[in-house]
């Protein structure tokens, strides 16, 4: 049944109410021009509309929807349950609350609140893991949103897109998602923004990803220098934050270290919390890597990400990533049971689909397998991880895994057969 229309509604209430046009007019407006709105044949402007809101008795939203107020009310109730429990890190109940707005019928004709619904839906859907469904909703958005409109919302989207086709293996989509988007900023001359910050990091990570180590350092020292110019808190932040990631993967530690430091010293009180503890724990890996002595300090501060999970809107994915530094630090701890416990925990949250966030964890397992003196589950755990990362195109990481098999089938003495395989899969996967 279709709805009825502004004009449609203005009259029935105008009739209802005993009111003739030139009373409803007066005296801000003529009685000709009430009969233009009411025939549809003119759309008032948002003050006209408040103006015969406030006349006739009803709300705004009311006049422009159709929608009672009551019901509204309701549905920002839920909109607002949902958006709550997604800041807590409750994925699923999100999801669930941000479907029950999308399936109002009556929230079709409220834009702006189903906009909404459908980015938190989108953002439920990533926490959770649900990384196809996510992409699909992303990707509608980005072709809705306008940068000339809402810029800052317009790069969180495309950011938020490239982050889950990365995530889930999809590096060269990721990079494209990211580079069309910074390329439309460079044409419209919004180059300069907190937006562009944004978009070069996340196609900085990208390059990271694919082993890109060239362009991923050139894009970085572009990407600091544009946000000194800026000199938003928030663009330094995330231009030193994902230097501090092109250091670690160059395997310059004491350089991510510092950078990392920087990163953590800009973020400000109203930071988001997930943003905040991935920070906190790339920072806490870096620590690891270049200060194995401070393995104890890394710990503790892996443990208290840990601890705020459920305070923030921390997904399984994120989760994962912080049980699985938490193993690398008990691994260098000396305690690589615990290690094996925590990376089996974060398998568990990720399931069965191929992530990086998997091949990390799997990674991990690997290593402390090695300590405990259980070769054969190292060879299991480490062909794995290898396998997936080959899959996902990140070929660096691929590499590094598929070298990592070869040593731990070199120690355990297997044929060399096997051992040349993966140190050949290794000068394979970069170029070699």
């Amino acid at each position: 049944m279709d709805r009825e229309t502004l004009g449609q509604r203005i009259r029935a209430l105008r009739i209802r109410q005993g009111v003739s046009q030139a009373q409803l007019a007066f005296p801000e407006l003529s009685d000709s021009y009430i009969s233009l709105i009411e025939s549809d044949k003119r759309v008032p402007a948002p003050s006209v509309v408040d103006l015969l809101a406030a006349k006739l008795n009803c709300s705004a939203t009311y006049l422009v929807s159709g929608v009672s107020e009551d019901v509204v009310d309701e549905l920002r109730v839920t909109l607002d349950y949902a958006e709550i429990a997604l800041s807590n890190g409750a994925a699923v109940e999100a999801r669930a609350r941000f479907a029950e707005v999308l399936a109002s019928a009556d929230a079709v004709a409220l834009p702006e609140m189903l906009h909404q619904a459908r980015w938190g839906h989108a953002l439920a859907l990533e926490a959770a893991g649900e990384l196809e469904q996510a992409i699909a909703q992303l990707t509608a958005l980005t072709k809705e949103a306008s940068a000339e409109t809402d810029l800052d919302h317009w790069a969180r989207v495309h950011v938020a897109l490239s982050r889950c086709l990365r995530e889930r293996g999809d590096i060269s989509a990721g990079v494209q998602a990211a580079e069309n988007a910074l390329r439309h900023l460079i044409a419209t001359g919004a180059d300069s923004t907190d937006a562009a910050v944004h978009l070069g990091a996340a196609m900085l990570a990208a390059f990271i990803e694919r082993g890109d180590l060239v362009r991923a350092r050139q894009l970085g020292l572009q990407l600091i220098e544009r946000a000194e110019r800026i000199g938003s808190p928030r663009a330094r932040m995330v231009a030193y934050w994902e230097a501090a990631y092109v250091a670690e993967i160059r395997g310059e530690y004491d350089e991510g270290v510092a950078l990392a430091e920087r990163a953590l010293m800009l973020a400000g009180d109203g930071e988001d919390p997930r943003d905040l503890n991935r920070l906190r724990v790339i920072y806490a890996g870096l620590l690891l890597r270049a200060r194995p002595d401070q393995a104890a300090r890394a710990r503790e501060l892996l443990a208290h990400v840990r601890g705020e999970s459920n305070a923030s809107s921390s997904g399984e994915i994120d989760v994962a990533w912080c049980l699985t530094e938490l193993a690398r630090a008990e691994t260098a701890l000396g305690r690589p049971t615990e290690a094996v416990r925590l990376a089996e925990e974060a398998l568990d949250l990720l399931g069965d689909a191929p992530r990086r966030a998997t091949a990390g964890a799997l990674t991990v397992l690997g290593e402390a397998s090695v300590r405990l003196g259980r070769r054969d589950r190292a060879v299991e755990v480490l062909t794995r991880a290898a396998t997936c990362l080959e899959e996902m195109e990140s070929s660096r990481e691929a590499a590094q895994a598929w070298f990592d098999l070869a040593e731990v089938l070199a120690e355990t003495g297997t044929a060399e057969e096997p051992r040349m395989a993966a140190y050949r899969r290794a000068l394979t996967c970069v170029g070699v």
